[in-house]
């Protein structure tokens, strides 16, 4: 779907518009249409972002109900999203998954470009390697190869990745997603015998 969004939205896309475009198109119905909670808009950052929702409406890719109280209701306007494989209860799980990309753990206050290139990274990140073409990396974000690695020197420094590494030869991208953090006990919480 990430994919399919680099092509389909334009190059000066925000991020913001880029995590929105991406939650509906993997949300959506068999008729493009697509209800989002107030909730998880607000969970993303992006609660009242009207700016977001025009963008994607000028775009042509999809047009905006009148919003409610409880969720904001979209038509998607371009028919190959629908069109894109695996099914609608897969395409759920994504979007669940998208909210929080396992293996890399985003702070919930970061920036929307600082999370879609997290999400890019963890959808490249296997159990064989964690690298990927910074090209392809790049596109995905929306950004240039350079914005791209001041993206990931801030990912490294919020702590959701331990280093990364460009290799110019080959151009591709290298990275170590942070070891999770564990919870310190509070001194106040134990009982001491």
């Amino acid at each position: 779907m990430l994919t399919y969004l680099a092509s389909a939205l334009g190059c000066v896309t925000s991020p913001a518009a880029r995590l929105l475009a991406l939650q509906c198109a993997l949300r959506a119905n068999a008729h493009g249409c697509v209800r989002l909670p107030a909730g998880l808009l607000r969970g993303m950052r992006l609660n009242r972002r009207t700016e977001v929702w025009q963008e994607l409406t000028q775009d042509g890719w999809l047009e905006m109900s009148a919003p409610r109280a409880a969720f904001l209701q979209a038509r998607l306007l371009d028919d190959a999203v629908l069109d894109q494989a695996p099914g609608r209860s897969a395409r759920r799980r994504a979007a669940h998954w998208a909210l929080k990309p396992a293996p890399l753990i985003v702070a919930a206050a970061a920036n929307p470009a600082d999370r879609l290139t997290a999400l890019v990274l963890a959808a490249h990140t296997t159990t064989v390697g964690t690298t990927a073409d910074m090209a392809v990396v790049a596109r995905l974000c929306g950004r240039s190869p350079q914005q791209t690695e001041v993206l990931l020197d801030r990912l490294v420094a919020d702590r959701t990745l331990s280093a990364w590494h460009h290799q110019r030869d080959t151009d591709e991208v290298c990275w170590q997603p942070a070891p999770p953090h564990r919870a310190v006990p509070n001194p106040a919480d134990t009982c001491a015998h």
